[in-house]
């Protein structure tokens, strides 16, 4: 997630051993599950409980406890929710316009059905480069849903590769933010890490995405038309307060892809040029057009008056679309701040560090060394980019004795732990949840396996990449 939090830059709010640290992050994470699941209770509710539950195991006096979850709160919903809050409003206008139907069309009218999961992880692998993960799923679900309703497959065997594109480019290739520190961390070889990044990323992409949700699908059959399956805006059927304006004129098949890839082209060139270029007032307005908000924002402003005013919704009509994209996503924000703020009383309480700790004096090889200590930080904290940040500073002693090409495969070995098994710590699991409707079963079922076999594969052709470069 977007959230970065070093665990070295302060003291841990909380002076319990590490064994009740322990403790505490084991009866917090049980305490999330066992509410959202046998009570029902709300997992906005669920998650500020766990909080509770985590600063009473560990000792941590309340005022800091409330500190440290309203700053986790803050962060995130002020990075990850200003995203999805444009996105539901770019995704709205998308299908409302018929934009939405337009890019679906282009789809599945070009590709055969059985070529169809193969396809979308292609197109979320190439939106993924440039773009956070948050983006890419803001903008690509509700296609993804459209287009598995639309051609009548399950939802899971469009969805696994959808978000498999995405999460792999996110942890694994520069410049998303965990690769790029962890760079910078290690002083490795920027073009070798992104060359040595795609090599691993593919083949990747192919196990964690199509190939296992075939997998996931026979053991989880979920229909597209499912009753957790959300509605998409604009579509029939969707709730009442989502239907079309009046009739407008249907924006053409280029005029829809281009809005889509909006995001795409502004953040592009921005990644290119901080691969080569440090400094310079083209550097400077690029990587202002390719933040994140601001790539979205414009995207946003692109479709209000390309698919809004410019289809002769007008502009009041056109408004009107863009605000019904927020009311649904009100509470996907309120529950992916409120795993921000789990996972940063986890940080702050300093149960990432035990996990640190108890890893550097491990005397283990150095690739798996950095894997191990990406995966127990992310499965502590719930932060991909915490589990690279931390891993990376704490094997960078170790990185002075090695070759270029070692250099920048640790980078992805530390990459690939930080990937592994998402869970109810990690904001991204509520996203994944709450767009595609699943429970927090189903989730653990699809998302957090796929997660992990992402993980697992990609530093295995780390390990094989090592033996011949």
């Amino acid at each position: 997630m977007p959230t970065v939090s070093l665990l070295a830059a302060d003291p841990p709010i909380s002076q319990a051993g590490s064994g009740q640290l322990a403790l505490a992050a084991l009866a917090s994470i049980a305490a999330v599950v066992l509410l959202i699941t046998v009570l029902k209770l709300h997992p906005f509710v669920s998650l500020l409980l766990g909080c509770a539950v985590l600063a009473l195991v560990a000792w941590v006096p309340g005022a800091d406890a409330i500190d440290s979850v309203i700053k986790g709160v803050g962060n995130t919903a002020g990075s990850v929710g200003l995203l999805i809050a444009l996105g539901a409003m770019l995704g709205q206008m998308l299908a409302e316009s018929g934009a939405a139907d337009r890019v679906v069309g282009a789809v599945t009218d070009r590709l055969p059905r059985r070529m169809l999961p193969w396809g979308i992880a292609l197109v979320a692998a190439v939106i993924g480069l440039p773009m956070f993960f948050e983006i890419g799923v803001v903008i690509l679900v509700p296609i993804v849903i459209l287009i598995a309703r639309r051609t009548r497959m399950p939802l899971l065997l469009i969805g696994i590769p959808a978000l498999a594109g995405l999460s792999i480019l996110h942890g694994l290739v520069p410049p998303h933010p965990g690769p790029q520190t962890a760079i910078a961390a290690l002083k490795a070889d920027q073009g070798l890490t992104l060359i040595y990044g795609l090599i691993v990323a593919v083949p990747t992409l192919i196990v964690a995405g199509p190939l296992l949700a075939i997998v996931l699908n026979k053991m989880m059959p979920l229909p597209a038309g499912a009753a957790g399956a959300p509605s998409v805006p604009g579509e029939q059927g969707s709730e009442p307060g989502l239907a079309a304006p009046a009739k407008h004129r249907q924006p053409g098949v280029g005029a829809a892809i281009f809005v889509v890839l909006v995001p795409v082209l502004l953040m592009l060139p921005a990644a290119i040029v901080n691969l080569w270029v440090s400094d310079g007032i083209v550097k400077s307005i690029l990587d202002v057009l390719g933040t994140p908000v601001v790539a979205l924002l414009i995207a946003v402003i692109v479709a209000y008056l390309l698919l809004g005013v410019g289809t002769g919704m007008g502009t009041r009509g056109a408004s009107d679309s863009l605000a019904r994209g927020l009311p649904g996503v009100a509470g996907i924000i309120l529950i992916v701040a409120a795993g921000g703020g789990f996972k940063q009383l986890l940080v702050d309480a300093g149960v990432g560090k035990v996990i640190a700790d108890a890893a550097s004096s491990a005397h283990l090889p150095v690739l798996l060394l950095g894997w191990l200590v990406a995966v127990g930080i992310r499965l502590a904290t719930g932060s991909a980019t915490v589990a690279t940040i931390t891993a990376a500073g704490i094997v960078s002693g170790l990185a002075g004795g090695l070759t270029p090409s070692n250099v920048a495969l640790l980078v992805l070995a530390i990459g690939c732990g930080s990937l592994f098994f998402s869970h109810v710590n990690d904001a991204g699991f509520w996203l994944v949840k709450e767009y595609f409707g699943l429970t927090v079963g189903q989730t653990l079922k699809s998302w957090s396996v796929m997660e992990t076999v992402i993980s697992v594969v990609g530093f295995l052709l780390v390990l094989a990449l090592s033996v011949v470069v």
